[in-house]
């Protein structure tokens, strides 16, 4: 029997149905018979830290530890440093919102310690994982029992933050820790070249005697076998910003007057009316003035800084600079 041709009503119907079919089929994203795009793919889960070859980023909260850190991180890393006004108080900054940004996600931080940075101490305290990727100046000073925060005088805590830097880094770029640890020991051995022409000083001109505006450089006169004859209860006023007793202020003043001392060691950054008025007076009696700062000058970097402050105080003392 020959086969009877299908009306084209029902043959367009089923055709229609079937489109209708396909479209369904096609996914949720289609409308007005517009096919629908393929679905899009599962999102990925967060990566962890990014692998080798990243920027490995260092914040100090000073521009010495941050050149010291620098020197020993070599191309590739970042490095960034908060305090930098060489005019500035270091003592008195205040910490921002971009300042705890930058340490918490830092692969290292790097402070001074001691009370010197106390803003950055409080930020650690908030956050233990920061805390456990911070090296503090310090703690690494040779004597412990000594209580003066300005240790990037103080070769042994140089030193010391020289080689946990270059640990420190290595151990999340191995690649690169042969280079690290080369560097960390040339630069170790620039620090002691350092306190050995320091210690010269003290060699040429022993008995040498200083007066200091703050004591500053502690370390830096102790390594230069240099006598600091500044009262203490002086010290510890200017210390504390408190004014000095009248007693101890006339004795200071006297040791100005008489040249009981051979130098001023002053630092400009935290000047103040009995800062300057001493300065004024070594000026006027002949004594030479030694400034010593606590941040690195523009264009400086932690070495040729250090040969010039030791360079300077040679000179004022008479000694072979």
């Amino acid at each position: 029997m020959p086969v009877r041709a299908r009306p084209v009503s029902l043959v367009a119907a089923l055709l229609g149905a079937l489109l209708v079919l396909v479209a369904c089929g096609g996914g949720s994203g289609g409308s007005g018979g517009t096919p629908a795009a393929a679905p899009a793919p599962a999102a990925t889960p967060p990566s962890p830290a990014p692998g080798p070859g990243r920027t490995l980023t260092v914040v100090a909260t000073t521009n010495v530890w941050g050149s010291v850190a620098s020197a020993i991180a070599g191309p590739g890393v970042e490095v960034r440093s908060i305090i930098q006004d060489p005019a500035s108080d270091p003592h008195s900054y205040e910490s921002t919102p971009a300042d705890a940004a930058a340490l918490a996600n830092a692969d290292l931080v790097v402070v001074n310690g001691g009370g010197y940075d106390d803003w950055v101490e409080q930020i650690l305290a908030a956050d233990p994982a920061l805390q456990s990727r911070t090296i503090e100046a310090f703690a690494l000073r040779g004597d412990q029992a000594q209580e003066n925060e300005h240790v990037w005088f103080d070769p042994t805590a140089v030193k010391g933050v020289v080689s946990q830097v270059a640990e420190r880094l290595a151990a999340v770029e191995p690649a690169q820790a042969a280079a690290l640890r080369e560097r960390a020991t040339a630069f170790a051995g620039r620090v002691d070249e350092q306190a050995a022409r320091l210690a010269s000083i003290g060699q040429a001109r022993p008995g040498a005697r200083v007066l200091a505006s703050e004591p500053i450089a502690q370390y830096l006169l102790t390594t230069a076998g240099v006598a600091d004859a500044t009262p203490p209860a002086f010290s510890e006023a200017i210390e504390n910003e408190t004014d000095p007793p009248a007693a101890t202020l006339a004795e200071t003043n006297q040791l100005v007057a008489s040249r009981g001392v051979d130098a001023l060691v002053f630092n400009p950054q935290t000047e103040t009316p009995i800062t300057t008025q001493l300065r004024d007076a070594a000026t006027g009696a002949g004594v030479p003035v030694v400034n010593v700062t606590e941040t690195l000058p523009a264009g400086q970097d932690y070495l040729t800084w250090l040969d010039a402050t030791r360079a300077e105080l040679a000179r004022a003392l008479g000694a072979p600079a």
